[in-house]
């Protein structure tokens, strides 16, 4: 039998859960971890921009920042902290020394979803009093578990015979493939000889680890903002260009872009819109969307060639066409010595009743970044999936994380922390 999550633990994920906020708005969620994070032997903390660099993606606007920055504090965010995250710069690093030693890293995800929780009497989170407090938003995908997952294994870890280096990376704007990138490049991975990353749920249940996930679909998101003329649509058509057209005929040609044999790819146009009134040809339209790929390679393919129908789709009907890129991440694979590892330990884990040595993701992940900062300076990096029995599926008003997966996965991460310091695969 496994043992009860501690109920600091609980309490956090369920504070957690009832204040869920987006990449790059997690001022809350970072000031919170922060919170706990000083009341842990912690030797070295940083928060803010001293995790990340400049170069993030799909940043909100000053306005969409600001009022997500007011909702924190009128949560009750510490405003010292808040200050740090000014300008959507959330997320932290934990770092603690305990002797010589290997350095460890473990990298958990913070952000929520723009998804509307249930309210229904048999949603736990509804009927237990810890329902998101904020509307048209929720953890859907178990982030908030994740957080508490980081915080509890530097509490095992304080506790044991670990000798090295602990970093645990809490990081924001991973729903968006947005913060993998700024925090591996930020130098805290530079000295991590090895990498663990961890998901709950998966459609794995409570008790079942999967000691590396492997398929992760290298993946890039872009914006296409098209710009035409304006024209009145019954007196002077011809002197329009019209952007809606340039719009509609890019979608139409991104879901025609050839397939490859040598893998996996994707293409999807998730978002679109344009034009003022139905009696004036539209100066401006826009889609968004998105390509994958079973490796990096596959997915620069696919993303090649959808620039190139996007700017013939603007040319064909005299527009303008602005590509940027709103989110990005490269494939990776677990190594097999890390993954041989953590199956092992997850074999002797009280509460483990079954250890899956590989799955494939079929998704995409920005873990990969921090996966492969470590790797191509000569690191092993796996990732890990903690089974959580989930009612609902991930990215749905329904999800919830099953509480009893919390001190499964905090022993199974810290265990395996301690055999990687002490063996050194």
């Amino acid at each position: 039998m496994s043992r009860s999550a501690p109920e600091d633990l609980v309490a956090l994920r369920r504070d957690l859960h009832r204040h869920p906020e987006p990449a790059w708005r997690e001022f809350y969620t970072t000031a919170r971890i922060v919170d706990e994070l000083e009341t842990r032997p912690v030797d070295e903390l940083y928060v803010g921009r001293e995790v990340l660099t400049d170069d993030r993606m799909a940043v909100p606007d000053e306005t969409d920042l600001d009022a997500w920055f007011e909702r924190a504090r009128e949560a009750g965010a510490r405003e010292d902290v808040l200050e740090s995250l000014a300008g959507g710069y959330t997320g932290a690093v934990a770092v603690v020394r305990r002797g010589d030693g290997p350095t460890v890293g473990l990298r958990v995800d913070i952000d929520a979803l723009p998804i509307a929780e249930s309210d229904d009497g048999s949603h736990a989170p509804a009927a237990g009093g810890y329902r998101s407090e904020t509307a048209g938003y929720m953890h859907a995908c178990g982030h908030d578990a994740h957080a508490t997952l980081g915080i509890g294994v530097i509490d095992a870890i304080a506790e044991s015979d670990f000798e090295g280096t602990l970093k645990v990376f809490f990081q924001p704007s991973e729903e968006v493939v947005g913060g993998g990138g700024p925090m591996a490049e930020s130098g805290h991975l530079d000295d991590v000889d090895y990498l663990l990353a961890v998901h709950v749920g998966l459609d794995h249940p409570t008790g079942e680890i999967v000691a590396g996930i492997d398929g992760f679909l290298a993946v890039h998101h872009f914006r296409a903002a098209f710009t035409g003329t304006p024209a009145h649509a019954g007196a002077k058509p011809e002197e329009g260009d019209n952007a809606v057209l340039a719009m509609a005929t890019a979608v139409q040609n991104l879901h025609g872009i050839s397939r490859h044999s040598d893998g996996a790819t994707r293409v999807n146009a998730g978002l679109v819109g344009g034009g003022t009134a139905t009696n004036i040809v539209p100066e401006e339209a826009f889609v968004e969307g998105e390509v994958r790929g079973e490796t990096t390679e596959l997915m620069e393919y696919m993303r090649e060639r959808a620039v190139r129908v996007l700017r013939s789709a603007a040319e064909m009907h005299g527009c303008e066409v602005e590509i940027t890129t709103e989110g990005r991440a490269p494939s990776a694979r677990s190594d097999d010595t890390l993954v041989d590892l953590v199956a092992d330990v997850g074999g002797e884990t009280a509460g483990v009743e079954s250890v899956i040595r590989r799955d494939s993701l079929g998704g995409s992940e920005d873990a990969t970044y921090l996966m492969r900062r470590v790797q191509e300076a000569g690191g092993l990096a796996a990732y890990v999936n903690v089974g959580t029995d989930h009612p609902g599926g991930h990215h749905t008003g329904t999800f919830d994380v099953d509480e009893a997966s919390i001190p499964i996965g905090v022993d199974v991460l810290a265990a395996s922390i301690e055999a990687i310091a002490a063996r050194r695969p």
